[in-house]
């Protein structure tokens, strides 16, 4: 069965406990966006569901609020120490449905427990071991706690797998069936799927481990945000560098993550962008999780202008007003081409992206126009926005100069702050 959207009722409308209602008052959410408007109802009667809608619609919210309502409403099964399983295929995103989740809660008093690689073992594994309602967490850490008996789920009612078809360009997709398995039978818990694409392997493994999901789609032949503006610039490889330093002085964004394809080019990318005045990091998958967030941070706060960024970051990633996105290069799987642009124009915001097509990766362009379903326009490239770039930096010695800076700074700061002491006395 296949849904489509007829409106967008408030959230009053529903029978969601009154805390879950107080909640969303207080942080001034009132209409639903299409995609919960079309699912809590079903959710609430007790349905399962298979999702699909654009990444930044609401996709989170829709079956966080269920699962907080359906907790609240249902007394838990005895010997149970986890009630709630949502699995995430990125650190990014789990962080994240916590956060939101915590939001959600405030008059709640449920449980939550958020757990993923990188850091805070013991921490993690001491607050999952106490018992929870709502575990958030990624493929890894989450079977390795259930391995050592940290929890059980015998007692699962609720399980969410969010963007399912990165759980399988990730490699994920085995670790899921494990836990799947392990869980009551699908008819004895309610069962969600999320994603931007509902693949024909994603929808496998629905059937595999669901309860006659309801498949809801919303605006499936549209499968990127229409707030997105578009652009094609046809470059060569040898001018690349130029038309991003030309293109990034004349929008002058505030916040721009430039996509790459590889780990060296972003190494290139952010060389160049650092050595010509731009301030930006690099984001791939080799890079410690305490530094992601705090880089993340940073780019929310405006420290940093860019990020430079492999197709790890393209998904599961919530920064609020992404300005920019540039494919500097072409993703070579159109699906990765919708997350990328995706990060920008959320919740109905507008955003541009810019697409270079190059000797390298000109070749993807047709898959991707036939995966979203229209040309990408193309504009002529003017001599203006080819400008002669600064030589690029040094990775290595540009951090030892950035240290020695902020020492140097710290020590002035606590020298003014002893002096001033002195003063006071």
């Amino acid at each position: 069965m296949t849904l489509k959207i007829m409106n967008t009722p408030e959230f009053k409308q529903f029978s969601l406990d009154e805390r879950l209602l107080q909640a969303l008052t207080d942080i001034g959410f009132v209409k639903c966006t299409p995609i919960q408007g079309e699912c809590l109802p079903l959710l609430l009667a007790g349905h399962d569901i298979a999702g699909q809608a654009q990444t930044g619609t609401g996709k989170t919210a829709a079956f966080l609020l269920s699962t907080l309502h359906f907790l609240l409403k249902k007394q838990a099964r005895p010997n149970s120490n986890l009630r709630a399983l949502i699995i995430a295929p990125t650190r990014e995103l789990a962080i994240q449905i916590h956060k939101d989740a915590a939001i959600f809660n405030q008059y709640c008093g449920l449980r939550l427990a958020l757990v993923y690689g990188g850091i805070d073992y013991e921490k993690q594994r001491a607050t999952v071991a106490a018992g929870v309602d709502i575990l958030i967490g990624t493929p890894g850490r989450l079977i390795d706690y259930f391995k050592q008996g940290v929890y059980t789920l015998k007692g699962i009612e609720i399980v969410v797998l969010d963007e399912a078809d990165r759980m399988f360009d990730l490699g994920f997709i085995s670790d899921i069936r494990y836990l799947l398995r392990r869980m009551p039978k699908p008819e004895k818990r309610l069962n969600m799927i999320f994603s931007a694409t509902l693949s024909h392997r994603v929808m496998e493994l629905a059937y595999e481990h669901m309860n006659s999901p309801t498949l809801v789609k919303i605006n499936p032949e549209q499968v990127t945000a229409d707030k997105v503006t578009q652009v094609l610039y046809h470059v060569a490889n040898n001018e690349k560098i130029s038309l991003l330093l030309g293109l990034l002085r004349k929008m002058d964004p505030q916040r721009t993550i430039v996509f790459v394809n590889t780990k060296r080019i972003a190494e290139k990318v952010w060389s160049y962008l650092e050595g010509n005045g731009i301030h930006c990091a690099i984001l791939s998958g080799d890079v410690p999780q305490h530094k992601r967030q705090r880089l993340f941070k940073q780019f929310s706060k405006g420290e940093l202008v860019a990020l430079v960024a492999t197709d790890l970051a393209a998904r599961g990633l919530h920064i609020p007003d992404v300005s920019h996105v540039f494919n500097f290069d072409l993703p070579q799987n159109p699906e990765d081409y919708v997350h990328r642009i995706g990060r920008t124009a959320r919740a109905g915001a507008s955003g541009d992206a810019v697409n270079f097509g190059c000797e390298d990766y000109i070749y993807s362009l047709m898959d991707i126009e036939k995966f979203i379903g229209y040309p990408i326009p193309t504009v002529p490239i003017t001599e203006d926005l080819l400008i002669t770039p600064e030589p690029p930096v040094r990775r290595k010695h540009h951090e030892q100069v950035h240290k020695k800076q902020k020492k140097k700074t710290g020590r002035q700061s606590r020298q003014a702050g002893k002096s001033g002491s002195r003063r006071i006395s």
